[in-house]
């Protein structure tokens, strides 16, 4: 079978077309490399382009027999999205209706969607399941909320099965050390203690010291990345084999907090991780902590490399052996 993945040359992208290839599948990536890397296509052909072209989109489902679909071409930067709400809506929404008339034309009836715990908002409660009220805080949020509302009305008019996948905090990389984790610039935390680490960044900042949490610091739920990629095949078998339309949550069900990993970093990479502790960022809520029973239930998904310990030890072998200039610096701390 011939899956096509958008945004397939990015982080999550990658990952997931290289557990695809050991599932069997062949993976054909649509990536225009504005945030992808064409090294990190490894496991099918890549297709350089826009998904605002649908004439080009049209030629490459007719070129590969395309047969399913893994949509994650998305921009995804809170602070961008906030400055500049077009951009997210254009891309992130109108693009993706772009992709599903092309594969309704040609016929295409599984969609797996890279979705995002951002569509949740302020959470109400403690771990957050998928019937928690969605009230997006930014535009990305909002952006990814409206394409699970699309499917929703695509998948009762046109016969679309779809699976949504509202990640957490994706971590960690290959633990074969093929894949990691590059962006420019590089908005997650577990990458900039790392380049802290590394002296490739000054210090690292801590975003709020006073929350009502165990050690005053946001608490996440950090999701290993090939995890994430392997939630993805099993969703899209789930959606081959009559699975009905639905969302997934994908995290592990406990958090760590910002200091917690800092000292996870210390540990595994024996250094000192230079701090400043700053004012609370507008729109971090204290803690976000997924409940993934759902995906345990009904994908059999069981995280086997989520532990804090694996993800550090797999970022850390993959930013120590390979060149990573692309995290930037900070203000002298």
């Amino acid at each position: 079978m011939h899956v096509l993945i958008t945004g397939g040359a990015g982080y999550i992208g990658s990952h997931t077309a290289k557990a695809l290839a050991g599932a069997g599948f062949q993976s054909v990536v649509v990536d225009d490399l504005r945030h992808g890397h064409g090294w990190a296509v490894r496991w099918g052909p890549l297709e350089k382009a826009d998904l605002a072209d649908k004439a080009l989109l049209r030629g490459i489902f007719q070129k590969y027999s395309i047969e399913a679909v893994i949509h994650f071409a998305a921009f995804a930067y809170v602070g961008e999205s906030m400055a500049a709400p077009h951009l997210y809506f254009q891309n992130n929404v109108v693009n993706t209706i772009n992709l599903l008339e092309v594969m309704r034309e040609a016929g295409v009836r599984h969609l797996v969607f890279s979705s995002s715990c951002a569509t949740y908002g302020y959470p109400e409660r403690i771990p957050i399941s998928e019937d928690h009220p969605q009230c997006p805080v930014n535009p990305y949020g909002e952006s990814k909320l409206m394409v699970e509302r699309i499917l929703h009305w695509y998948g009762l008019a046109y016969g679309l099965a779809w699976a949504a996948l509202r990640y957490f905090n994706a971590a960690g990389a290959d633990p074969d050390g093929e894949l990691g984790e590059m962006h420019t610039p590089e908005p997650h935390l577990i990458p900039r203690i790392i380049a802290a680490a590394q002296g490739a960044l000054p210090c690292v900042d801590i975003y709020g010291v006073d929350y009502t949490t165990r050690d005053g610091t946001a608490i996440r739920d950090y999701i290993h990345v090939t995890d994430l990629a392997e939630a993805h095949v099993l969703a899209l078998r789930f959606l081959q084999s009559g699975g009905a339309a639905t969302a997934f949550n994908l995290g592990v069900g406990c958090g760590y907090s910002v200091r917690e990993v800092i000292s996870k970093v210390e540990q595994v990479s024996r250094r000192k991780v230079p701090i400043r502790e700053s004012a609370r960022r507008p729109g971090d809520p204290p803690a976000l902590i997924a409940d993934a029973s759902k995906a345990n239930h009904l994908l059999k998904w069981r995280p086997a490399c989520s532990s804090l310990d694996r993800i550090v030890e797999t970022a850390w072998n993959w930013y120590r052996n390979n060149d990573h200039k692309s995290v930037p610096s900070q203000p002298t701390c």
